[in-house]
């Protein structure tokens, strides 16, 4: 966690260039009806600092909202900026602030929990029922998200940054968060074996911390050939597996038979699912198949096997919220083993639990992440050396595949992000846009 933002009133105000009241942010009041505004800003209150944005990646459920000024279930019901994936600087300091310094770098954690409830005093912060998570229309008014040229924040939840961390990777900080808390839950053991379903963002950076975690064998799935060779190309994953998509005939986004990206919480528009073209079983079978595939995937020749390794892996981390993909990732996960539900996506499921019961598959659930920024931060600074096993991180500012400089690109960036390649064919994984 950040520094305490409690005791006495530090001497630092805002400077004479940050007294500015007015900002431009991004706003989107409908379904694509985005508008660059003007806002007004106050000088950070008690315990806040105020952050000059620098970066925003774009997440899966920004692209959700972005559509259909919804994310699942949550409908936007007044003007709302999105971006929750940021970095900046700090450009003035309120009262009762102590450890930070103006012009310090620092990553946003932009969930707020209330911190009194029995949830947030057992750590588990990011399920108190009283979170506050910008760009999300889940309370209201709804907290606004970062993409606005500064934001008063609290200190608690701003996170120092060393020199050698960039903006990019530092905004990359929260769907690591998101991988790191997968993994966490997961609680895999030295040696073991996983499957990521879903080659998004938060596929890739769960399959990076499996690796991190000493996984020897990760296996990384996605219907996008691009985003399966990055995947193995950068070290993300130690095998890839591209699905057929007979069905899947959209180039807008990527998922395994169904179009979200990894960690969002709806499907692409236009996309049919197995589960709603054709019949149960007959998805099973699809689901059976597929699971088979992806096993045979993994194995090498001349690897040594054990007697029940064809059995299924260890892990399976279902990275899209798909169906078609927890019913693959029952199948392709050994007896005794776990599957983790990282993807929101299908709210409710039809699933051969039967599978799972006889054969003791625990199924964990997350949501977001606790406690794991400084973690991060961590892990982004001995970027380059190696880690358990001797696996390096890939580098995070790699995943960056497209810059929009300026609020007033915004629209532009949206659209690009909601695809996986771009008018000239290349690879669209991450899209970031910077605020100035």
């Amino acid at each position: 966690m950040a520094p305490s933002a409690t005791g006495e009133p530090t001497p630092m105000h805002l400077p004479a260039a940050s007294k500015a009241s007015i900002v431009n942010a991004s706003v989107l009041h409908g379904p694509r009806d985005l508008r660059l505004e003007q806002r007004h800003i106050q000088e950070p209150g008690a315990g806040e600092l105020q952050v000059a944005i620098k970066t925003t990646g774009i997440c899966g459920s920004d692209v959700s909202y972005y559509k259909k000024f919804a994310n699942g279930d949550l409908c936007a019901c007044q003007p709302l900026s999105l971006g929750h994936e940021s970095s900046g600087t700090v450009v003035a300091i309120g009262p009762q602030v102590t450890g930070f310094n103006i012009g310090d770098r620092v990553a946003l954690e932009v969930g707020i929990p209330c911190g009194q409830c029995g949830i947030c005093r057992q750590g588990r912060y990011n399920l108190c029922k009283k979170m506050r998570f910008r760009s999300s229309a889940k309370s209201f008014p709804h907290f606004q998200g970062t993409l606005q040229e500064r934001i008063n924040h609290p200190a608690t939840w701003c996170h120092k940054l060393p020199d050698n961390i960039s903006f990019d990777a530092a905004a990359l900080l929260e769907p690591l968060s998101v991988a790191l808390h997968a993994v966490n839950r997961a609680s895999p053991t030295p040696g073991s074996s996983a499957l990521v379903l879903g080659a998004g963002a938060v596929g890739l950076l769960t399959a990076a911390m499996a690796r991190q975690s000493g996984c020897s064998t990760v296996t990384i799935a996605d219907v996008d050939q691009g985003r399966v060779n990055f995947a193995i190309a950068k070290g993300f994953a130690t095998h890839g597996y591209v699905v057929p998509r007979p069905l899947h005939t959209s180039s807008s986004c990527s998922s395994m038979y169904g179009g979200s990206n990894s960690g969002t919480s709806t499907p692409c528009d236009g996309v049919m699912t197995p589960a709603s073209t054709i019949s149960f079983q007959s998805s099973l079978d699809t689901a059976k198949s597929l699971a088979h595939d992806m096993l045979a995937e993994a194995k090498s020749a001349d690897a040594f096997m054990v007697e029940d390794e064809d059995d299924g892996v260890d892990i399976t981390f279902e990275c899209t919220g798909k169906e078609i993909c927890m019913h693959t990732a029952l199948y392709a996960t050994r007896a005794g083993g776990k599957v983790i539900m990282v993807g929101m996506g299908t709210p409710i499921q039809t699933l051969p639990m039967s599978v799972a019961h006889l054969r003791e598959i625990d199924i964990l659930g997350i949501f977001r992440y606790a406690n794991t920024y400084a973690t991060g931060i961590k892990l982004l600074c001995a970027r380059g050396r190696p880690g358990r096993c001797g696996y390096v991180l890939p580098n995070l500012d790699e995943m960056v595949t497209h810059r929009f400089k300026g609020l007033d690109n915004a629209k532009g960036a949206f659209e690009l992000a909601s695809r996986t390649i771009d008018d000239d064919g290349n690879l669209v994984l991450k899209v970031v846009i910077e605020a100035a």
